[in-house]
């Protein structure tokens, strides 16, 4: 017998090899329906798994969203591979796992056949239905290394049959039946059986290219995606979610709005038109604003720096395979010879502004009074992303950091976290969004000691405690091993106006950097102390920042971040005067205005005006030219309104006010 201690603290004295299922269905019979999985010990696994010692058990039903999506997205893709098989015998499968909002399979198809397209998909989706109408019991069974190595190879299944040679010897090796004729090596946990999926609530979404275990000097594979839910209805709204998604993908807006594009002549840098730089300057001044009233002092860092203040840092080693690397020489300019010697010492295009500030914080003796020192760079970065990860503004190569250090002693660290996350909270609100704070905690691989690493995590969950945000409200959560490799940090993850969340801002408190790079300060005892570092943002980078409100506002821009904030537009050319006598008074009131005196209709201006998001249209005629007035349309907004010159500066003036120049 084994003793089974439940939630409830109640225990039950069962048979060694009792299932969760059998406790299930013990406990009664609504609960043996709806169980779809255990937590045993804290580790998800399969419902019809035997126990074989004490344990606490916890069984996880659809209320258990997380566990039960996790479960059901798993499920799916052993779904997908064992549908496209049966469809297409021959295909080889590698690996599936659940993703964020689904699910994927990697395939290699036939050799009588080509690669697997979208066409493919509405018969592989009928299919997996077939197979979870089914209701195919999922059954784990553990294998013999070599008797599984066996089974993949006489298949022709050589990726699995590779991977299984490859898994750690002693590695227990399991695979899960579909029914008893499909098969998939796995670790699991599955749900009992196929029929516990809910047949309308996946859909597959896409393919991609994909190479076997991501080198691209191996095969190319075909990578079947698809979104996997608990029902139908959660489906709906995830598909609803991604229509919405795309009418506010930044990539089309920016090129309806003429804000920006990208081009294959600089990978993942951003050509900036007039419109998108006028929403970064708007930004730049905002922040600028903001930084200045909380007493940081703006500095600017060159953009190479030789390798060897890198290797100093620590980056050199942890980060350079994402840094652009420069020789330190003329290059040759003969036809004939190489570029470059190969015998020059090496620098780098900074892919952080950090090192630079503690060069800064460097200069001059600094004593415990000068203490904080706030140092704050809007710094141009470049990291060598690779190509195939590039996506818009959201990620990069080059992109600009609202960066700043704060250097401080470590009686001053929870106050100085405590007035960032004042500020971050402000600046995040002033822009419409709500968000949740996380801890991210040390890696497994990292720099410092464990002590160290102890009063930064503390200091950090202290000060959060004492900004009040450490609560359910703020979605406050602590993430083992998500911490950077020199220190622990918040994260500030935005949730925007349909529901995404983004990962935004961080502070992290480092020991390490001031260690390495020999910073220090004469504390009040004489004597050399280093200082805490704690490397902060609030936007992140402007690019992505950028792309995240053009999503988020869905290009309809708040007036003080509008590009153009006003259109003078005419009825007649009669009204042509008037019209840019009116624009000349609003642009000296500080409004971002453009006339529209083309010899259109009124209802194309206004079409045309209104895709390009602008927020307010002066119509004007030779009516309003004789009473001195403009009918003002508002984006958004049904019919117009008509008001005096003057009004309309007002009303536009409020508007155009930033949220923190209000009074």
């Amino acid at each position: 017998m084994i003793r089974v201690t439940l939630p409830d603290g109640s225990a039950r004295e069962v048979a060694r090899g009792t299932t969760p299922a059998d406790i299930a269905a013990a406990i009664g019979p609504g609960l043996a329906k709806a169980a779809l999985a255990a937590r045993v010990d804290g580790e998800v696994r399969d419902i019809m798994r035997p126990l074989e010692a004490d344990t606490n058990l916890a069984l996880i039903t659809a209320k258990d969203e997380a566990d039960a999506l996790e479960l059901a997205r798993h499920d799916f893709a052993h779904v997908l591979a064992e549908a496209v098989q049966k469809l297409h015998p021959g295909t080889q499968i590698t690996f599936g796992p659940a993703t964020d909002d689904g699910f994927y399979y990697d395939v290699m198809a036939p050799a009588n056949r080509g690669p697997f397209t979208e066409d493919d998909l509405p018969a592989i989706e009928e299919a997996m239905r077939e197979i979870i109408r089914a209701d195919k019991p999922l059954r784990r069974e553990v294998v013999a290394r070599n008797d599984l190595i066996k089974t993949w190879a006489d298949a022709g299944e050589s990726f699995k049959a590779e991977w299984a040679a490859e898994l750690p010897e002693g590695e227990e090796l399991s695979v899960y039946w579909s029914g008893d004729d499909w098969m998939d090596m796995c670790r699991g946990p599955h749900l009992a059986s196929t029929g516990k999926l809910d047949p309308q609530a996946f859909k597959l979404m896409r393919v991609a290219g994909a190479y076997w275990r991501g080198d691209q000097n191996n095969a190319q594979l075909t990578r079947i995606y698809g979104t996997g839910w608990l029902n139908k209805k959660q489906l709906d709204a995830h598909l609803l979610r991604l229509e919405e998604a795309a009418k506010r993908d930044h990539r089309k807006l920016g090129q309806e709005m003429d804000l920006f594009h990208l081009q294959q002549e600089a990978h993942g840098s951003v050509f900036w038109h007039p419109h998108g730089f006028t929403i970064w300057r708007a930004l730049e001044a905002y922040m600028r604003r903001a930084i200045d009233e909380a007493g940081y002092k703006e500095v600017k860092t060159p953009q190479v720096m030789d390798a060897r203040q890198w290797e100093q840092s620590g980056h050199w080693g942890k980060y350079r395979e994402n840094m652009f690397v420069i020789p330190d020489e003329v290059p040759n300019t003969e036809d004939e010879g190489p570029v470059i010697s190969g015998e020059a010492d090496w620098m780098a295009l900074k892919p952080m502004n950090c090192p630079a500030h503690v060069l800064i914080f460097r200069q001059g003796i600094k004593s415990y009074r000068d203490l904080p020192l706030r140092i704050y760079e809007n710094g141009c970065c470049h990291r060598n992303e690779p190509h195939g990860a590039l996506h818009g503004l959201m990620r990069v190569r080059q992109f600009t950091q609202d960066d700043a250090h704060i250097f401080c002693r470590e009686d001053q660290i929870v106050q100085e976290v405590q007035d960032f996350c004042a500020l971050a909270d402000r600046i995040y609100k002033d822009f419409g969004f709500t968000y949740s704070i996380k801890l991210a905690l040390r890696p497994e691989k990292r720099f410092g000691s464990d002590a160290d690493w102890d009063k930064a995590e503390n200091e950090l969950r202290d000060a959060v405690v004492k900004a009040g945000l450490a609560t359910e409200e703020y979605g406050w959560e602590e993430l083992p091993g998500e911490g950077a490799f020199y220190a622990p940090k918040l994260e500030w993850h935005l949730t925007d106006a349909i529901g995404r969340t983004w990962q935004v801002g961080t502070i992290q408190s480092d020991r390490v950097l001031p260690e390495r790079l020999d910073a220090s300060y004469v504390g009040e005892d004489g004597g050399k102390h280093r200082p805490v570092m704690l490397h902060r943002a609030i936007f992140g980078s402007y690019e992505r920042f950028i792309g995240i409100l053009i999503e988020h506002y869905a290009g309809r821009f708040p007036v003080w971040l509008a590009p153009v904030q006003a259109v003078v537009a005419t009825i007649v050319s009669d009204a042509d005067g008037y019209a840019n006598a009116v624009a000349a008074k609003l642009a000296a009131a500080g409004i971002r205005v453009e006339t529209d005196l083309r010899n259109e209709k009124i209802n194309y201006k206004v079409r045309e005006h209104s895709l390009a998001k602008v927020p307010h249209l002066l119509v004007v005629g030779n009516r309003e030219a004789e009473e001195g007035k403009v009918a003002i349309r508002t984006l958004g907004s049904e019919g117009q309104r008509i008001m005096s010159v003057d009004e309309a500066i007002a009303m536009l003036v409020a508007e155009a006010t930033p949220p923190d120049l209000r009074a």
